[in-house]
Protein backbone atom coordinates (compact mmCIF):
# COMPACT_ATOMS: atom_id res chain seq x y z
CA UNK A 1 0.00 0.00 0.00
CA UNK A 2 2.63 2.27 1.00
CA UNK A 3 4.45 1.41 -2.39
CA UNK A 4 1.46 2.51 -4.21
CA UNK A 5 0.56 5.39 -2.76
CA UNK A 6 4.15 6.72 -3.26
CA UNK A 7 4.36 5.66 -6.58
CA UNK A 8 0.86 8.16 -7.08
CA UNK A 9 3.12 10.92 -5.23
CA UNK A 10 6.19 10.76 -6.92
CA UNK A 11 9.97 10.98 -5.78
CA UNK A 12 10.11 12.98 -2.10
CA UNK A 13 14.09 14.84 -1.88
CA UNK A 14 14.91 16.07 1.27
CA UNK A 15 14.70 19.67 -1.13
CA UNK A 16 11.04 19.50 -1.49
CA UNK A 17 10.15 17.45 2.11
CA UNK A 18 6.72 19.48 0.61
CA UNK A 19 5.69 16.78 -0.76
CA UNK A 20 6.33 13.90 2.40
CA UNK A 21 3.26 16.10 4.03
CA UNK A 22 1.09 16.12 0.83
CA UNK A 23 2.10 12.14 0.69
CA UNK A 24 0.09 12.16 3.73
CA UNK A 25 -3.27 13.22 2.11
CA UNK A 26 -3.02 10.10 0.21
CA UNK A 27 -5.88 7.38 0.82
CA UNK A 28 -2.97 4.47 0.34
CA UNK A 29 0.01 5.87 2.35
CA UNK A 30 -2.49 6.34 4.64
CA UNK A 31 -4.62 3.09 4.66
CA UNK A 32 -0.47 1.56 4.83
CA UNK A 33 0.94 3.28 7.77
CA UNK A 34 -2.43 1.97 9.68
CA UNK A 35 -1.65 -1.33 8.38
CA UNK A 36 2.27 -0.74 9.56
CA UNK A 37 0.55 0.61 13.07
CA UNK A 38 -1.75 -2.82 13.09
CA UNK A 39 1.43 -4.75 12.61
CA UNK A 40 3.69 -3.27 15.14
CA UNK A 41 0.92 -3.62 17.75
CA UNK A 42 0.68 -7.38 17.15
CA UNK A 43 4.34 -7.49 17.51
CA UNK A 44 4.31 -5.99 20.48
CA UNK A 45 1.18 -8.20 21.88
CA UNK A 46 3.52 -11.77 20.89
CA UNK A 47 6.82 -10.25 22.37
CA UNK A 48 5.02 -9.50 25.67
CA UNK A 49 4.36 -13.52 25.68
CA UNK A 50 6.99 -15.34 23.64
CA UNK A 51 10.19 -14.77 23.00
CA UNK A 52 12.10 -13.00 20.38
CA UNK A 53 13.33 -16.16 18.67
CA UNK A 54 10.36 -17.65 18.42
CA UNK A 55 7.95 -14.39 17.51
CA UNK A 56 10.68 -12.85 14.53
CA UNK A 57 10.49 -16.06 13.03
CA UNK A 58 7.16 -16.46 12.77
CA UNK A 59 7.10 -12.97 10.76
CA UNK A 60 9.10 -14.53 7.82
CA UNK A 61 5.92 -15.48 6.26
CA UNK A 62 5.43 -11.97 5.42
CA UNK A 63 8.38 -11.56 3.02
CA UNK A 64 6.63 -14.30 0.97
CA UNK A 65 3.12 -12.44 0.93
CA UNK A 66 5.09 -9.09 0.03
CA UNK A 67 6.56 -10.61 -2.67
CA UNK A 68 3.93 -12.39 -4.26
CA UNK A 69 1.79 -9.08 -3.65
CA UNK A 70 4.83 -7.19 -5.44
CA UNK A 71 4.89 -9.22 -8.15
CA UNK A 72 1.30 -9.77 -9.04
CA UNK A 73 -0.68 -6.19 -7.57
CA UNK A 74 2.40 -3.85 -8.66
CA UNK A 75 3.72 -5.67 -11.72
CA UNK A 76 7.14 -5.54 -10.01
CA UNK A 77 9.74 -7.48 -11.30
CA UNK A 78 11.12 -9.78 -8.94
CA UNK A 79 14.55 -10.90 -9.50
CA UNK A 80 15.51 -15.00 -9.08
CA UNK A 81 18.21 -13.81 -6.06
CA UNK A 82 15.74 -12.49 -4.08
CA UNK A 83 13.22 -15.34 -4.52
CA UNK A 84 15.97 -17.58 -3.45
CA UNK A 85 16.61 -15.42 -0.21
CA UNK A 86 13.04 -15.56 0.54
CA UNK A 87 13.24 -19.06 0.39
CA UNK A 88 16.57 -19.56 2.48
CA UNK A 89 14.44 -17.50 5.13
CA UNK A 90 11.45 -19.87 4.79
CA UNK A 91 13.65 -22.55 4.93
CA UNK A 92 15.70 -20.91 8.32
CA UNK A 93 12.47 -20.56 9.95
CA UNK A 94 11.51 -24.03 9.29
CA UNK A 95 14.82 -25.11 10.45
CA UNK A 96 14.18 -23.16 13.82
CA UNK A 97 10.49 -24.08 14.19
CA UNK A 98 11.40 -27.39 14.43
CA UNK A 99 13.45 -26.90 17.50
CA UNK A 100 12.24 -26.99 21.60
CA UNK A 101 10.43 -24.30 22.56
CA UNK A 102 12.04 -21.98 24.92
CA UNK A 103 8.99 -19.85 26.02
CA UNK A 104 7.93 -20.53 29.50
CA UNK A 105 4.99 -18.75 31.03
CA UNK A 106 5.15 -18.22 35.01
CA UNK A 107 2.12 -19.65 37.13
CA UNK A 108 0.88 -16.88 39.09
CA UNK A 109 0.57 -18.26 43.01
CA UNK A 110 -2.83 -17.59 43.80
CA UNK A 111 -4.15 -15.12 46.17
CA UNK A 112 -3.34 -16.46 49.56
CA UNK A 113 -6.70 -16.19 51.61
CA UNK A 114 -5.90 -12.74 54.69
CA UNK A 115 -5.27 -14.09 58.06
CA UNK A 116 -7.83 -13.89 60.86
CA UNK A 117 -6.66 -11.03 63.00
CA UNK A 118 -7.36 -13.48 66.47
CA UNK A 119 -4.47 -16.24 65.43
CA UNK A 120 -1.13 -16.03 65.93
CA UNK A 121 1.35 -15.62 63.26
Amino acid sequence: MLSHGMKQVGPVSVAHLGLLFSAMKNLWVVTGILCLLGFFASYLTALSWADLTFVLPSTAFGYVVVALLSKFWLHETVSPYRWAGIVLIVCGVGFVANGPSLTQHELHPETEAPAHAGEAR
